[in-house]
């Protein structure tokens, strides 16, 4: 079982820019393919970001193409998501995950989760 850390959430005004990291511990992430998930108030939890073990493949949501960049390093067991041209659209909980089995822009089929980090960007 990995254990999941989120970290680097926070304030923003639209425009600025957020790097967000999640420390892993337990096992090691180069076995996964992981993803960054986002839950905003009332909605439900969707797909961000993915990368697989390697790092070789990354799939990102239409709405965050182009400004956001999902990545990894292994050797630290840790998974960021870099966040620039903020939207307040943005503001949510964002979660990384460990991969399971099924489809990589469903929840379900991620087994362990972080707890979130709260990320909130002012109009």
């Amino acid at each position: 079982q990995v254990q999941l850390v989120e970290s680097g959430g926070g304030l923003v005004q639209a425009g600025g820019s957020l790097r967000l990291s999640c420390a892993a511990s337990g096992r090691t992430i180069s076995l996964y393919t992981m993803a960054w998930f986002r839950q905003a108030p009332g909605k439900e939890r969707e797909s961000v970001a993915g990368i697989t073990g390697s790092g070789g493949v990354t799939h990102y949501a239409a709405s965050v193409k182009g400004r956001f960049t999902i990545s990894r390093d292994n050797c630290k067991n840790t998974l960021y998501l870099q966040m620039n041209s903020l939207k307040p659209e943005d503001t949510a909980v964002y979660y990384c995950a460990t991969f399971n089995s099924g489809s990589i822009y469903y929840p379900g089929s991620f087994g362990s989760w972080g707890q979130g980090t709260q990320v909130t960007v002012s109009s």
